[in-house]
């Protein structure tokens, strides 16, 4: 903040507010249409490609609301998110938000080693556990 500005206080919170909401991590889901939403205070939406209504010009912005209303994060490129809706890990890769893809259960083979693939599916659970591999 520029050491004379007036109303610091305003540009600190608004910092805040998009602090809280992107440290959190985590998305509802990836939307158009906020109109449909029934949003509480933090809540954070990633903006889809067509948005409409307060969302129009907002594309691949992270939506959050406050009590002042919706707040736009522009996203980084390597930024992830998680994606409550879609159950998976989402990551700006400089123009569109990716989905990880979808991780399968250890199969197939000649030789099947139990305890390595008891070691596999264990660590599978826990990709899907943090959302970056979704069931398929």
């Amino acid at each position: 903040m520029p050491a004379a500005q007036a109303q610091k206080e305003i540009t600190h919170n608004e910092a805040l507010i998009l602090l809280d909401a992107l440290l959190a991590g985590v998305v509802l889901a990836l939307v158009d249409d906020p109109e449909s939403l029934s949003p509480s205070p933090g809540q954070a939406w990633i903006v889809g490609d067509a948005p409409v209504g307060a969302w129009t010009g907002q594309s691949g912005r992270i939506a959050i609301f406050s009590d002042g209303g919706w707040r736009f994060a522009p996203p980084v490129p390597g930024l992830h998110l998680r994606d409550e809706a879609a159950g998976v890990m989402r990551r700006y890769d400089g123009s569109e938000w990716l989905a990880f893809p979808a991780i399968t259960e250890p199969s197939g083979g000649s030789v099947v080693d139990s305890e390595a693939r008891t070691t596999l599916a264990s660590v599978v659970a826990a990709l899907r556990l943090a959302g970056f591999a979704a069931v398929t």
